[in-house]
């Protein structure tokens, strides 16, 4: 979705703690848990849907940024280019 929390839309970011609100609502979780459970999910959130967040595909125990930095502390990824096949 974007490269890292800050190019993801504010809205997406309030439409995904809606969303996992009202799934916790209907699992019956009490709603002072609510904000601390959405909170995870938003986490959770960003760590599959941006670049730098996602697990590095050669090592799934060190993230993208993680990656990076072990090769050059003065690297850092600025943008990328998603390409869907089929």
């Amino acid at each position: 979705v974007a490269l890292n929390e800050e190019g993801v839309d504010q809205s997406v970011i309030e439409k995904e703690i809606e969303i996992a609100k009202d799934q916790l609502r209907q699992e019956g979780k009490p709603e002072e848990m609510l904000d601390n459970i959405a909170k995870g999910k938003i986490k959770r959130f960003f760590k599959d849907n941006t670049l730098v967040n996602q697990d590095y595909i050669k090592d799934s125990k060190m993230s993208v940024s993680e990656y990076v930095k072990s090769q050059d502390a003065n690297l850092k990824v600025v943008a990328f280019e998603r390409v869907a096949l089929g």
